[in-house]
């Protein structure tokens, strides 16, 4: 696939955002996932109800559905999906789903071609990435609405959600559903050319930092409806959120982050890769049992420590009161 276009660069630079079009085949990016993910959900359904957790495994049920009923139960799943580890109650044992279906989408070219034009031709995969399956927004327990792995995401920046250090790195964020999105199920709002203005104060809230209201022109909002296949880049800065998932089916996404070789990630503790590097193809990982082993070691690490600081921000700063 090409690098992007003058235009389409010009644009991700005014905007603070571009929606690049056919970067992932459904069939041979996507069914890797979709079947790995699905199997995962049963086993799990199948564990919590002989264990008494459930009422019934499911097994008659879509993904879809299935998925709902157990984050409506009020089961954590969503952990043993997620391609991260927690921020907050990191145990030796907390679940998360490293595969090489997942380490394939990281290391996608048609992707890196994209990014590339962005952030160079040494290119680092940054450990700030995620999966989100949102259900519908009825069926959410009222103990979990604030978790954006499953409910609403709120407004942020993604240089928000990083330590200092990621101040002046060229961070590029990549996001991109599974299925067609929309406003109704919970696609991405954007503020076209927030990247112009710099880094704006976030407020802790339960399980989240927030940008206040105060700083979001409403009149501006934007949402990003996109197809199956289709990534959006959007800068550090662009301010952007979720809306409600308010139909009967799963919004589920991948958000990534690239950046060039060299330059901080903004969460530390956890473990990046090169995903690309045009002057030194060798130091490239491409072994996705190198990459989930790198995890779990993280993992046991930063759980025998003391709980690390993952962002700047506390509740005590003025705009917070």
């Amino acid at each position: 696939m090409p690098a992007l276009t003058e235009a389409q660069l010009e644009q991700f630079n005014r905007e603070g955002f571009l929606v690049v079009e056919d970067i992932y085949d459904k069939e041979r990016d996507f069914g890797p996932i979709v079947a790995e993910y699905s199997e995962l959900l049963g086993s799990l359904c199948e564990q919590w109800y002989s264990e008494g957790k459930l009422p019934s495994a499911f097994q008659e049920l879509s993904f879809s559905d299935k998925f709902t009923e157990v984050v409506a139960a009020g089961l954590p799943v969503y952990q043993h999906f997620d391609i991260t580890l927690p921020q907050a109650g990191l145990e030796p044992d907390t679940p998360m789903h490293t595969s090489a279906a997942v380490f394939n989408l990281l290391r996608n070219p048609n992707l890196l071609d994209a990014v590339e034009t962005i952030v160079g031709p040494e290119i680092l995969s940054s450990p700030i990435q995620h999966t989100r399956v949102k259900v519908p927004e009825y069926r959410l327990p009222s103990d979990i609405k604030h978790n954006n792995l499953v409910g609403t995401t709120c407004w942020h920046q993604d240089q928000g959600v990083g330590l200092p250090e990621i101040d002046n790195t060229n961070m590029l964020s990549v996001w991109f559903p599974m299925g067609d999105t929309d406003k109704e199920n919970g696609c991405l709002k954007v503020v076209p050319r927030s990247n112009h203005k710099g880094l704006i104060t976030h407020c802790p809230a339960p399980g989240k930092l927030e940008i206040p209201l105060h700083f979001i022109d409403e009149d501006a909002v934007t949402p990003v409806p996109m197809k199956t296949g289709s990534v959006m880049l959007f800068t550090r800065t662009t301010m952007h959120a979720s809306y409600d998932n308010n139909t009967e089916r799963l919004r589920w996404s991948f958000d990534l982050r690239y950046l060039p070789v060299g330059q901080p990630t903004g969460r530390p503790m956890f473990p990046d890769f090169v995903a690309r590097s045009r002057s030194n193809p060798a130091s490239e990982l491409r072994d996705a049992a190198v990459w989930a082993d790198l995890w779990m070691k993280a993992r046991a690490r930063v759980a025998a420590a003391n709980p690390p600081v993952f962002n700047r921000w506390n509740s005590d700063h003025p705009l917070c009161a």
